[in-house]
């Protein structure tokens, strides 16, 4: 791997990206970057590129903590700090991985040292490395619940706290936080999502010219990353300078009454909750009319501001794409406008008018532009006095529909029952669901659902340490030590501690499984008008894994085959998505769906055996097509109950005449049947239910 990071000012296009970081690089107050994108589109890339922009830190001589010399932290672990000793190193940027522990974000703390000697004897985490630099994490979406609640805490009080069993130790966490994510990976928790000061959406150019390009300069930079870093310095130099600048007149941009009227109307008319999104949007305004080498906020920065730090603080559900009507926000812009636009400031000498695009130009800089390799970009034919959004294409028309007498002849087929296939309906409103959860105890991944033995929840007993000790059990741990004080001559107050004396916690909370839907999209379903309500239902479901951090699948079966419309992921709107599409009609082939998910939960149970599935059928529980349709069905649900697979029927049958087909179904399943209504956390008929399922295949043993 090449040591010299890919340069910032080599990067073709993303102009967006590349503004919103630069905007955190003048303005670390803004709150960082969450970027969203399809893969492979050099987010990462971009990220470590900007550190090489970034000014040099001052730290105190000697602190693991990174205290400025000017003002050092008061509770710094390696305090008290003496006047004089200062150094300055390049800014940091930490990577936080996926799969990182607790101990290594917030840092370790030797509990056997902290009670046998009293002293706290304290190993920094990633936190404290990134204190003052850039704390990037990448797939941020599929981080694990403790780690993003101990993020929230250190980016709301600037303070990362560790604490074990009253042994606490506090250090400075102020960092920009930048995060990666791929939207087809699911979304993040909306506490984080608002964390983020801005948020860009990145995605490959479709342009052939311009993928050459890319492809080029990074065949070129693989063969030599030091050659072309030195080819790129003078563009890398001058865009620090521009940088330095920028921060250097941010104190004397004025933000007028108007400008923050302006604010207030965009976040109050699109509804934005709390107060973050306006504050978000001043300092980012501020940012642009200094990158901008100027004074006074105008306009345009608001409307800047607002396509930045509004899209994502704009979602109402989980199933809410990022998004903003730029229409409405030039109509709220325009009528709270301030009544004359300022003069244009001068550009200050040798300011940022020497920067990579021209004269106090808004932008940052292009692919190719001023640079030696590539054409001029073509932002480089934008004002300067704004920084430029791409182009977006219109949306495309809706087909118009068909009038000519075959199509309306197809259509009019397509209504009997049990006929062609008939064009989505609509999902019904979505409802509280009940919480239908995996017997036994399991260990699988932090969740809400299912009970299992986890790193966070109520302590139901102890054990010996297995690896490093970080849940002290102190009453255990007394208990242990306490026959042996007199053996280890005891003779103060104190107690002696051996590591053969620790006893750690075993805790127990809820864990996320994998919800595989199982659907009947055939013609009994949609004949009876019933494919709203069903949808509606699942919605609902999809809407409850998502608020208990399941990983979902969907597999849906009409005609004469399943088909597996949803590999398991993480990602629960692209199930919303796949359901909202789901076409109905033809025979319903029962044992295939069911066949399809024994397959599915096959695989997944070798990928990861930890996460236990919860099989939810939604079905009237007919079966047609092929020979005795039924005696398949129930020999399909008969190998899945065997094998202990945890299942729920939700029973779609309605009419006056009732075959009972799904309750029989869940018998075979050996799990449970609920009606539509019952699924209603808040039905007057709702039972008490768990689903039930035999076999210890998926039951983890507990531990010795």
């Amino acid at each position: 791997m090449a040591s010299v990071p890919y340069p910032f000012t080599a990067v073709v296009g993303m102009s967006d990206m590349r503004l919103s970081l630069l905007l955190n690089a003048i303005s670390p107050a803004i709150g960082g970057v969450l970027v969203r994108g399809e893969k492979g589109t050099a987010k990462s890339t971009i990220v470590r590129g900007l550190t090489a922009l970034m000014p040099d830190v001052p730290v105190v001589t000697g602190c693991r903590f990174s205290c400025d010399p000017a003002a050092p932290d008061p509770a710094c672990p390696d305090g008290p700090h003496e006047a004089g000793g200062s150094e300055e190193r390049p800014a940091r940027m930490v990577e936080l991985p996926v799969g990182a522990s607790e101990d290594r974000l917030v840092g370790a703390l030797d509990i056997e040292r902290a009670l046998s000697e009293g002293v706290k004897a304290f190993e920094p985490g990633l936190l404290a490395d990134a204190h003052r630099g850039i704390l990037y994490v990448d797939e941020v979406n599929l981080l694990h619940d403790h780690l993003v609640d101990l993020l929230l805490d250190a980016a709301a009080m600037g303070a990362s706290y560790v604490e074990r069993e009253g042994v606490s130790v506090r250090h400075a966490a102020r960092f920009l936080l930048v995060g990666t994510m791929n939207p087809e990976e699911g979304e993040l928790r909306p506490q984080l999502l608002d964390r983020f000061g801005l948020t860009v959406e990145v995605a490959a150019s479709r342009e052939p010219d311009q993928r050459v390009e890319v492809v080029r300069r990074r065949l070129d930079y693989d063969a030599d990353p030091e050659g072309f870093a030195a080819r790129w310095a003078a563009e890398e130099g001058e865009l620090r300078e521009r940088i330095a600048a920028a921060r250097a007149l941010l104190p004397d941009v004025v933000l007028g009454d108007a400008v923050l009227r302006q604010i207030a109307a965009v976040c109050a008319g699109f509804e934005v909750d709390g107060m973050r999104a306006d504050i978000v949007m001043a300092r980012t305004a501020g940012a642009l009319a200094a990158w901008a080498g100027r004074t006074e906020v105008r306009e345009e920065d608001v409307r800047q501001a607002a396509l930045l730090a509004l899209p994502h603080r704009r979602r109402r559900n989980p199933f809410d794409a990022p998004g903003l009507d730029e229409d409405k926000l030039d109509r709220i812009l325009e009528e709270f406008g301030a009544d004359d636009d300022p003069e244009p400031d001068p550009e200050p000498d040798g300011g940022p008018e020497d920067g990579p695009d021209g004269p106090g130009g808004g932008q940052p800089p292009q692919d190719g532009d001023g640079g030696p390799e590539g054409p001029q970009g073509e932002d480089a034919q934008a004002p300067h006095d704004q920084p430029q959004l791409p182009e977006q294409s219109p949306a495309p028309e809706a087909d118009p529909a068909p009038a000519d007498p075959k199509s309306q002849s197809r259509n009019a087929e397509e209504e009997a029952p049990g006929g062609g296939e008939k064009a989505a309906v609509a999902a019904g409103d979505p409802f509280r669901t009940r919480r239908l959860d995996v017997p036994g105890l399991g260990e699988g991944a932090d969740g809400r659902r299912s009970r299992a033995r986890t790193a966070h929840g109520r302590t139901t007993g102890a054990r010996r340490p297995q690896g490093t000790l970080t849940k002290l059990h102190l009453a255990a741990t007394v208990q242990a030590a306490a026959p042996h004080q007199v053996a280890r001559g005891r003779s103060g107050p104190g107690l002696v501690v051996r590591r053969d004396d620790l006893r750690e916690a075993v805790r127990e909370g809820r864990e996320g499984n994998l919800v595989l839907f199982v659907v009947d999209a055939s013609g009994s379903m949609a004949a009876r008008k019933r494919m709203s309500a069903v949808k509606g239902a699942v919605l609902s479901l999809l809407l409850d894994a998502y608020q208990r951090r399941d990983k979902i699948g969907m597999i849906t079966f009409r005609k004469a085959e399943a088909e597996l419309a949803l590999p398991p992921t993480s990602s629960v709107e692209a199930g919303a998505a796949r359901l909202e599409s789901l076409p109905t009609g033809g025979r319903t082939p029962l044992a295939a769906g069911l066949l399809k998910a024994h397959e599915v939960l096959r695989v997944e149970r070798l990928r990861d055996a930890s996460r236990r599935p919860l099989l939810v059928v939604v079905t009237d529980g007919r079966s047609t097509g092929g020979p005795d349709p039924l005696v398949r069905t129930s020999r399909a649900a008969r190998l899945l109950g065997a094998e202990g697979v945890a299942s729920v029927v939700v029973d779609c049958e309605a009419g006056p005449v009732r075959l009972g087909l799904a309750r029989e179904l869940a018998r075979d399943l050996q799990g449970t049947a609920v009606t539509l209504d019952e699924l209603r956390a808040d039905s007057v008929s709702a039972l008490v239910r768990d689903v039930r399922g035999q076999g210890t295949h998926h039951t983890t043993r507990r531990a010795a």
